[in-house]
C-alpha cells in the first residue's frame, strides 16, 4: 500500500511536520522531496572548509555544514521554498532564533555566507549556478561561494543590490579572497588535494 505524500499550503504547516526521522526535505509546490545523502567529496569539502574558517577565527558555533535550513523566496515554478546549503556561516543573531529548529526563516536576517559544492550533471549544476543563486540573492545573503570539483575552483560572489557579482574565481595555490572574512587564508588546492 502506498502512502500519499503530505501537502502543505504554507511554510508554517511544513515547519510543524515531523515524520520521526532525520531526513531532510525540500518543499516544492506544496510537496516534500527527500534530499539524497551527500557524496563523500561533497561531504568532505564543507567539513574541511569548516576547519579552515575556525582557523581564521570564526566561532565554530556559527559554521554549519549541511545542517542549516534556509527559507528562500520561490521565484519560479519548481523552486524549493527551502534550501540546505553545503555550508552556512550564521550571523550571531541566529543562535537565539534557532533554539528549536536550525531553520532561518524568511523574516530573519540572512546568514553571512553560503557555500555550495557543485554537483555533477547539468541539471544539478544548473540548480546551484542559476536557481539557488537567484534565490540566495533575493534572500539577501551577502556572500555566495561556488566550489567546483570539476574545475577545482572556488568562485566568490558578493551581493550588489539584488544580484550577485563575481569577485573572482580562484584555483591552485591562489589565496581565496572573501569580502566577509578577509582573515581567511584558504587556497583551492587545500580543499581539493587534502586527504
Amino acid at each position: 500500500m502506498t502512502q500519499a505524500k503530505p501537502k502543505f499550503a504554507t511554510f508554517e504547516e511544513y515547519l510543524e511536520f515531523d515524520d520521526g526521522t532525520d531526513n531532510r526535505y525540500e518543499l516544492i509546490d506544496e510537496e516534500l522531496f527527500a534530499l539524497p545523502p551527500e557524496s563523500e567529496p561533497n561531504d568532505f569539502i564543507p567539513n574541511l572548509l569548516f576547519l579552515k574558517l575556525v582557523e581564521a577565527g570564526i566561532p565554530p558555533r556559527l559554521i554549519r555544514p549541511h545542517t542549516c535550513e534556509i527559507q528562500v523566496p520561490v521565484l519560479a515554478r519548481k523552486d524549493a521554498a527551502n534550501r540546505y546549503p553545503d555550508l552556512v556561516v550564521l550571523d550571531p543573531v541566529h543562535l537565539s532564533l534557532t533554539q528549536k529548529r536550525l531553520t532561518i526563516l524568511i523574516d530573519a536576517p540572512p546568514p553571512q555566507l553560503v557555500a555550495e559544492v557543485l554537483s555533477p550533471g547539468k541539471a544539478d549544476r544548473d540548480r546551484d549556478l542559476i536557481r539557488k543563486r537567484a534565490q540566495y540573492a533575493k534572500r539577501g545573503i551577502p556572500e555566495y561561494w561556488l566550489i567546483d570539483r570539476e574545475n577545482q575552483s572556488i568562485t566568490v560572489l558578493t551581493l550588489e543590490g539584488e544580484e550577485y557579482i563575481e569577485v573572482d574565481s580562484f584555483q591552485g595555490d591562489r589565496i581565496t579572497t572573501s569580502p566577509r572574512f578577509p582573515q581567511l587564508q584558504l587556497t583551492p588546492a587545500q580543499l581539493f588535494e587534502a586527504g
